[in-house]
Parts: structure tokens; sequence; C-alpha cells
């Protein structure tokens, strides 16, 4: 459990359905298509499985109220392409997503450095990454004010969503990344 001013960032609960399918029913950006839930019913099988991530995959909570407002994750990988078992894995893409309806009140930016302090001082993290769309400015904003570089642009990188007529809308991607001797700083 990481705590701030305030939120906590903890694992999943089983009571938190409502809390997620709350922002996850209408993701706001096209890589969150893929989880859209359809259902509590589809909640309740989504936090079923959150529930057993403890580690990397954290609730980001209101402590005034226990309310679930979001999430943020990363996963220990190797920052080399031709990884063998020995690799070091010291290299984090983080992943966060808030509730629309607490937009704007500092809430990600002080989610996301406690869970970046976390990485680097207590998972090894040696390098931190982030992918964001170019519509999506307040990624981007966010990623600044943590004090990530903005590393480069990959046109037409990846696709989430089809148009109405079933062909992939392929979207430019904007890399950002801080190391932790950065992050020290």
């Amino acid at each position: 459990m990481i705590e701030t001013e305030r939120l906590i960032l903890r694992p999943f609960q089983k009571g938190d359905a409502e809390d997620l399918y709350e922002y996850l029913h209408e993701p706001m950006v096209h890589c969150f298509a893929s989880m859209r839930l359809k259902s509590l019913d589809e909640a309740r099988e989504e936090v079923a499985k959150r529930v057993k991530e403890t580690e990397y995959l954290f609730a980001i909570v209101l402590k005034e109220n226990s309310k679930v407002i979001g999430e943020i994750d990363a996963y220990p990988e190797s920052g080399e392409p031709h990884k063998d078992e020995n690799a070091v894995l010291d290299n984090f893409s983080p992943c966060w997503m808030l509730n629309k309806n607490y937009f704007g009140k500092g809430y990600a930016y002080e989610a996301a450095h406690a869970f970046f302090d976390y990485l680097f001082y207590e998972k090894g993290a040696r390098r931190i990454y982030a992918y964001t769309e170019d519509y999506n400015a307040s990624s981007q904003k966010l990623c600044e004010k943590l004090g990530m570089r903005r590393e480069g642009m990959f046109m037409e990188f990846v696709s989430f969503v089809n148009d109405s007529d079933g062909n992939p809308i392929y979207e430019n991607t904007i890399q950002y990344a801080i190391l932790k001797k950065e992050w020290n700083k």
C-alpha cells in the first residue's frame, strides 16, 4: 500500500466492482478500448482477476471516502530487445487511468509521483517510460510535470479501434521517459 496526502494506492478488493465499472464502461482514450466493461457483472469478474495482483497494479483510492477513482500499473521488463533469461528487469512502463469525474484535481499527478517513487526505490527501476497518444494532452502534461522527457513520436504506431468500415485507425504515439538518476534530482 502506498499513501499520499489525499490518496491510497492499494491492491484491488472484491468490493471495488462498481467503482471500476464507473470508469471502464466508457474509457476516455482509445488505448483502453479493449478494457471496456459492458456490465457490472463483467466488472465483478475483472475485479476478481485484479485482486490477485498485489505488487504492480494498484487501485487509486480517495482517503476521504474510500472511493476507487482509477488505477495505475507497471510491470518489470528488460530494456534489451534481445534479452535472455538473465536480463535485468529494470524498465517499467506505467499505465494510469482516472475516472473522468476526478480530472483536473491533481490526483493523477499525486498517484503517479508516489508510484514512480515506489518503482524507483522499492522495485529497482532504472528507467520508467510512458506512451501517450498525440491527442491526449492531459497525459502529455502529466508526463512533463513528472519530469519525463519527450523521446519521440511514433507515427501511425498502433491501432486500438476501427472505423465504421472495420478498418484500423492508427494513432500517433509519443514516448516519454525518465531515469532514476534524473528522478533523484
